[in-house]
């Protein structure tokens, strides 16, 4: 197993890795890309979106404000321009590491149940 400090930090995310981090299909934030200016992601030439750790922070306060406190998307529009304080819940970096570390698990878990069979 690498440690921490061994791993290359990434700088951009694709959709898919964003949409997994939040348990929320793509098109999704494709959607909250049309409703909110805080999430502008980079574009390649062919179209593949980019998402920065700062968009990615933004679309983690969307996220805490609509599926979690239950606000409407225009509550989290006023909320956000209002600067009204957000405690999130984990930075997208732990979220990215724990799904890492699940993934690995469930390697660990499949490879042990082919052994038993």
């Amino acid at each position: 197993m690498k440690n921490k400090s061994d791993e290359i930090e990434k700088r951009y995310y694709s959709i898919g890795e964003v949409a997994q981090m939040f348990g929320i299909a793509p098109s999704k934030i494709r959607f909250w890309e049309t409703q909110f200016e805080s999430i502008r992601p980079r574009k390649t030439r062919n179209g593949v979106r980019q998402y920065t750790k700062a968009e990615i922070e933004n679309i983690q306060k969307i996220y805490h404000l609509v599926k979690i406190q239950g606000y409407t998307l225009q509550g989290a529009k006023e909320a956000l321009q209002n600067n009204k304080p957000i405690a999130p819940l984990v930075s997208p970096t732990q979220i990215a590491e724990l799904i890492r570390e699940l993934q690995e698990v469930r390697n660990f878990l499949a490879a042990l149940k082919e052994r038993l069979n």
